[in-house]
C-alpha cells in the first residue's frame, strides 16, 4: 500500500467487524515483523480486526531518504496515520503503541484529527529524559561493536538506515526540547499505560504526566522484572491487561 508517496508493509488480521479495529504502532527500531505473534494473540483474545504495519523507513516499507526531523513523530501522527486509516476505512480504532509508537498515538489522539476509541501505550514518551538519551547513546556503541545489526536485520530491509535514522535524531541537541504534553489535555478516550519497572529508556514520570494531564480515564500498569518492551518481557501480563482493557472499551 502506498501512503504519501511511500510504499508501506501492511498486514491484516481478520476479526469481528462489529468490534473496534486494533492498530499496532511499533517502536523506534521496530517493524510489523518485530511484534512477532503478539498482535495475533491480542486479536485472538479480543476477536477484534487488527492492523499491523511498518512505518516509512522500517521493515519492508520504503527506506528512509535523508534524515529524520525533530517533528518526525508529529508527521506520522498527523499526516501518515490519518491517511492510512482513511484509505482502509478504519473508524475510531484502538491504537496500541510501543515507545515511539505510543507517542505517535498520543499526538494523534490529542490532535483531534480523527476520533479514537482508546489508547494502549507501552513505554510511552511525552518528554525527553536524561536516562533516555544516555541509553540511546549506549545503543549506538552496542550497534557498532556487537551483532545487534545482524539481529535487527532479520526485521528490516535496510537496518543501517533504520538504526541511524532513529539514533541520530534522538541524540541531536535540538531533540532535547521535544515535548508532547500539550496534546494530553485534549485526550478524552480511555488510556491504558504500561511500563516496565526496569525500563532503561524512561522513568515512571512519563506515566505520571499522562495520568495527570489527560482528560480521559487513565489506568497505569507497572510490571516488575520488565524493561522497555512489556509485550516481550512480561507477555502474559501485558496480554491480559490489554485484552481486559479492550473488552471494557
Amino acid at each position: 500500500m502506498t501512503i504519501r508517496g511511500h510504499r508501506l508493509e501492511v498486514a491484516h488480521i481478520p476479526g469481528d467487524a462489529e468490534r473496534p479495529t486494533l492498530v499496532f504502532l511499533h517502536e523506534g527500531l521496530g517493524s510489523a515483523a518485530l511484534w512477532k505473534d503478539f498482535p495475533a494473540k491480542v486479536a485472538a483474545a479480543t476477536r477484534c480486526p487488527t492492523l499491523v504495519y511498518s512505518r516509512y523507513g522500517y521493515g519492508q516499507s520504503d527506506p528512509l531518504v535523508g534524515s529524520r526531523a525533530v517533528d518526525y513523530m508529529h508527521d506520522e501522527a498527523l499526516e501518515s496515520l490519518p491517511d492510512l486509516l482513511d484509505r482502509l476505512g478504519i473508524d475510531r480504532p484502538i491504537l496500541i503503541g510501543h515507545s515511539d509508537g505510543a507517542s505517535i498515538a498520543l499526538i494523534h489522539a490529542g490532535s483531534g484529527v480523527r476520533p479514537v476509541r482508546g489508547l494502549i501505550l507501552e513505554a510511552p514518551h511525552v518528554f525527553v529524559e536524561d536516562l533516555t538519551v544516555d541509553s540511546i547513546a549506549k545503543a549506538k556503541t552496542v550497534f557498532e561493536k556487537t551483532d545487534l545489526a545482524a539481529k535487527l536485520g532479520r526485521y528490516h530491509d535496510n537496518v543501517d538506515n533504520v538504526f541511524w535514522g532513529w539514533n541520530d535524531i534522538w541524540l541531536h541537541p535540538d531533540f532535547r526540547a521535544w515535548n508532547i504534553e500539550e496534546y494530553l489535555p485534549a485526550i478524552t478516550c480511555p488510556i491504558l499505560a504500561i511500563q516496565g519497572a526496569d525500563d532503561e529508556y524512561g522513568t515512571l514520570a512519563q506515566l505520571e504526566a499522562i495520568a495527570a494531564k489527560a482528560k480521559g480515564p487513565v489506568s497505569k500498569l507497572v510490571l516488575p522484572d520488565c524493561r522497555h518492551s512489556p509485550h516481550r518481557d512480561q507477555e502474559q501480563a501485558t496480554l491480559d491487561a490489554m485484552a481486559g482493557f479492550i473488552k471494557e472499551v
